[in-house]
């Protein structure tokens, strides 16, 4: 009985060893660095200076990163609430449509999902041009407006609509495909007595597929969560690898202070505080998943 007990802890040690190796070691190494007094002297040399906690309490302090972390909570905010309104009427639809149109529909977004990030971005760069943006032609030529030599970057609000654009485009397929996946598994039976008993297709969404579906749409809004929070190439490359501080991200922050500013140590504490938020917001995604699942099973 002890041996069954301990068989699944067994299973899984091999994976959690490799797992604690290829990604606590880094995690540590950036706690350690995060300590440390760290530039181009002390990167030469191979040895910085220990400073315990000051560089956090530098970027604290800093109006800056407050600045940053406000903005970032916010981009993520609208990049999650869109990406995963829009993946769930375009998962919904996919039910409903003939099976030609969901193959094609499908097809598409696989094609979307298995485009290499990097020129995606340029491709989205090269339609809101400032000179040839086809983005800017087409405004201008249904009457929208007079766009032409529009620079969508200069306004930090139009520019971020518009990298809002490029992550929520490449988030919305994986999350499609999954919740129409998730779908599949609500039990016709329920809509079917749902639509006997007279609900509306609300009605039948709030109270029969939602609650079906809440696990799998807490795992989908943690990792919504945990990748658009340290959304790093689309600002990176929109902005020609230029970014002002307004448009500064905590993942381009860090960043920034890193390698631009060469301060190591200030670049792994803003990491450290990135990955301290994410997993504050994850655990609880984490509870709530758990506790759905055990109301589900009770």
């Amino acid at each position: 009985m002890v041996a069954r007990k301990g068989l699944p802890y067994a299973l899984i040690a091999p994976a959690t060893v490799v797992i604690l190796g290829v990604l606590g070691w880094p995690l540590l190494d950036l706690l350690y660095l995060s300590t440390q007094h760290y530039g181009l002297r002390e990167l030469f040399q191979h040895q910085g200076q220990f400073v315990g906690l000051q560089n956090f309490a530098n970027i604290l302090a800093d109006p800056q990163f407050k600045y940053v972390v406000e903005v970032t909570l916010i981009f993520t905010a609208a990049n999650i609430v869109l990406s995963m309104t829009l993946a769930t009427i375009i998962a919904l639809l996919m039910e409903r449509v003939s099976s030609f149109v969901r193959v094609l529909l499908g097809a598409g977004l696989v094609f979307v999902w298995a485009t290499p990030v990097i020129p995606a971005i340029d491709l989205w760069q090269w339609m809101f041009d400032y000179e040839f943006g086809v983005i800017n032609w087409l405004l201008t030529r249904i009457g929208a407006g007079n766009y032409i030599h529009h620079n969508w970057f200069e306004n930090p609000v139009q520019g971020f609509t518009v990298i809002t654009v490029v992550v929520v485009w490449g988030a919305i397929p994986f999350l499609a495909l999954t919740l129409h996946a998730g779908l599949t598994q609500v039990p016709r039976e329920l809509i079917e007595a749902a639509q006997i008993d007279g609900a509306r297709a609300w009605q039948i969404f709030r109270n029969v597929t939602l609650p079906t579906l809440k696990p799998l749409l807490l795992v989908l809004l943690s990792l919504s969560t945990i990748w658009d929070f340290q959304v790093f190439n689309q600002v990176w490359v929109m902005l020609n690898q230029r970014p002002n501080e307004n448009y500064y991200v905590i993942s381009v922050f860090s960043f920034q202070e890193s390698f631009r500013v060469s301060q190591f140590g200030l670049g792994s504490a803003v990491a450290v505080v990135m990955v301290a938020i994410l997993m504050i917001i994850s655990f609880f995604y984490v509870r709530q998943t758990v506790r759905s699942i055990n109301e589900a099973g009770a």
